[in-house]
């Protein structure tokens, strides 16, 4: 079952940073500066979790996983407020290898 969870990143080098943006394009769609959302089952979190421990330089960036909850119909524009600019999520399961 995908799961919707939100990756949130602070990547200290820009280097590493471009590698894992360029990497979360792949899994999700970017919501903000260093922050997506994806539509992830628990073999493609792992997959991209491995991927980012490869990226990733342990001491001194942080990769945060937000796990907001079962992908429905409609279920994530009420579990996502803003302030400000909308909010409206696009169909994640094209972007999603």
């Amino acid at each position: 079952m995908q799961q919707y969870v939100l990756v949130s990143y602070d990547i200290s080098d820009q280097k590493r940073w471009r590698k894992v943006f360029k990497l979360m394009k792949g899994y999700g769609e970017h919501v903000q500066y260093s922050v997506f959302i994806c539509q992830l089952t628990e073999l493609q979190k792992a997959k991209l979790q491995a991927s980012l421990e490869d990226i990733i330089h342990h001491k001194n960036d942080q990769v945060m996983f937000v796990h907001i909850g079962p992908v429905k119909d409609g279920q994530l524009s009420k579990k996502i407020s803003t302030i400000g600019k909308e909010f409206v999520p696009m169909d994640l399961k094209r972007l999603i290898f």
